[in-house]
């Protein structure tokens, strides 16, 4: 890339390339060419492990190749605008058209716009119906099992584990491109490939009051999609080298997959429904990769990842293993996800050995009623002896997560939020060794809760966002007294929007693209969050974001 034009953006670093730990290889020589597309920055794509599993994935072929793209911020993209430059990849540098795919990565239905404002940077057109050969525009990720709103931008949407499915379907498009297949052609081709979808084979109805009513599945193609579904977690493909960035990511650490999937059934919860059956990996496996991860990245974390890490069923052993293995070179351990009755003295003793990193624990509603209602399955005994455990072990800060917004929620539930801070601050603070002197902090992090598909509570439409504002307000009221413990909601337009795009049909496929040339773009950020544009790109199709979300 042209010096000049890094010396004028304000964080070049996302956008050099060459890091330690990338593949690059010979363009010429091999055969198939897939880009992965983060539709968000570097510092946050970087720490992506679907990605680096995927580019691991196709990199081990000979013949195939995997380079990456994210979405640059407003001056880069501006300079390759001025200077005519499409968006490229960063290994080689080459267009985004060059390849004969490009993968884009479903996390966060916020992330939608940034998907339409990279192809329009890459020069390809927004909907797939104008778009003559290759690449084709794939998506994975857990939006993906509702991709309607996508449905005009994507050509094919990959439904369960994508590691061997993004292979399978690059050597077909290789073999058909080769064989002069034309690009209606390949795409029927993948058709048939099990957890493919491939919207332009099918068709959605709606009833007399234009409601969705149903799919129309074109002659020949499957009538319903099944998703893909890795066995065996240890043969995984899982790279034994780490890409280092040049910038501080959003997750600085070695970040190993213990299982996927989830035992606990909440009703809310997508991904413990998505990500089913349970699949652990063995203890054995996991010290293998560590052990390969820290020789090769020199990290001092290791981040231990799933839905709810600490249900990993060998989870004290293989704490008391890595420490043993990794305290003396400075390497701590830490577990992201927590559930609060899987947590014991034991578990925080190890968790803490090195450095002590933050402790999140969610119990998800405040009121033991709520938490049936929602299938949580956790007393309130579990949270306070997780707490003790915690804070005996010298821990003085705590984040204890909350939806509000639940169906069948009262006031009553909101105000036993309140109640459980107030017994956890009591316990925390009996159970502080006499010799820790930093002061008892208890953050509350409170998001709306959003209804998602293959959910039990999918059919429940999001609280108006009166309701919400007026939940949270009381929130606040309740918590006053306790001084040690801060409150921060998540902000209800943005969650009101994304409840609308989980629910959404294909409908809002071209309000997608309205709410786009209308400058929406890096919707997740509140600095670049309009709720204007997007009720504006709503109200052009007919619609409102409540009528979605609501």
């Amino acid at each position: 890339m042209d010096n000049e034009l890094l010396a004028r953006v304000e964080r070049p670093g996302q956008y050099i390339g060459n890091e330690v730990g990338a593949v690059k290889k010979d363009w010429e020589a091999v055969q198939g060419r897939m880009v992965f597309a983060f539709p968000d920055t570097y510092e946050i794509g970087m720490s992506n492990l679907g990605m680096r599993i995927i580019y691991e994935a196709i990199n081990r072929e000979p013949e195939l190749l995997c380079e990456r793209t994210f979405t640059p911020l407003d001056d880069m993209a501006a300079l390759m605008k001025e200077k005519g430059m499409p968006l490229f990849s960063w290994e080689s540098r080459r267009p985004l058209k060059d390849f004969d795919m490009i993968g884009f990565t479903l996390q966060y239905e916020m992330s939608y716009t940034n998907i339409l404002y990279m192809l329009e940077l890459a020069g390809i057109p927004l909907d797939r119906r104008e778009r003559t050969g290759l690449p084709l525009i794939v998506a994975g990720g857990s939006c993906a099992y509702n991709p309607e709103p996508l449905a005009d931008a994507i050509d094919i949407f990959i439904i369960g584990d994508g590691e061997f499915i993004d292979t399978e379907l690059l050597r077909l498009v290789v073999k058909m491109r080769d064989a002069g297949a034309s690009r209606r052609e390949i795409l029927r081709a993948a058709a048939d490939i099990p957890g493919l979808y491939v919207p332009e084979f099918y068709t959605p109805q709606y009833d007399e009051n234009g409601k969705y009513s149903g799919m129309e599945a074109a002659d020949g193609v499957p009538q319903r999609i099944v998703k893909r579904c890795l066995p065996d977690m240890d043969d995984d493909v899982f790279p034994d080298k780490q890409i280092l960035p040049y910038t501080q990511t959003v997750h600085d650490r070695v970040m190993l997959e213990v299982m996927r999937g989830c035992e606990r059934g909440c009703r809310f919860c997508q991904a413990g429904i998505i990500y089913r059956p349970v699949r652990e990996k063995s203890p054995q496996k996991l010290m293998e990769q560590a052990r390969k991860l820290v020789d090769a990245t020199g990290y001092e974390e290791i981040g231990l990842i799933s839905l709810s890490t600490a249900d990993y069923s060998q989870v004290v052993p293989m704490m008391v293993g890595m420490n043993s293995e990794f305290r003396d070179r400075g390497v701590g351990v830490a577990l992201p996800s927590l559930r609060v009755d899987a947590f014991s003295v034991d578990l925080a003793s190890q968790v803490c050995q090195v450095r002590k990193s933050g402790l999140t624990f969610a119990p998800e509603a405040g009121s033991q009623r709520m938490r049936d209602v929602i299938n949580k399955g956790v007393q309130e005994e579990d949270l306070f002896a997780a707490v003790g455990a915690a804070f005996s072990q010298g821990y003085t800060t705590i984040k204890l997560y909350f939806m509000i917004g639940l169906p069948y929620e009262t006031m009553e539930d909101i105000a036993a939020i309140g109640e459980l801070c107030k017994k956890v601050l009591a316990i925390a603070r009996r159970n502080k060794p006499a010799d820790v002197k930093k002061q008892i902090r208890i953050n509350l992090g409170v998001s709306s809760f959003v209804p998602k598909c293959n959910t039990p509570f999918q059919w429940f439409g999001q609280n108006t966002p009166e309701q919400l504002k007026e939940k949270q307000r009381y929130l606040i009221e309740c918590v006053k007294p306790l001084r040690p413990v801060s409150v921060s909601f998540h902000d209800v337009p943005i969650s009101q929007l994304e409840a609308a795009l989980a629910r959404g049909d294909r409908r809002l496929a071209p309000v997608l693209k309205t709410a786009y040339q209308l400058g929406c773009r890096f919707d997740g950020w509140d600095e670049y969050f309009d709720p204007k544009k997007w009720e504006q790109a709503f109200a052009e199709h007919g619609y409102t974001i409540a009528q979605f979300a609501e």
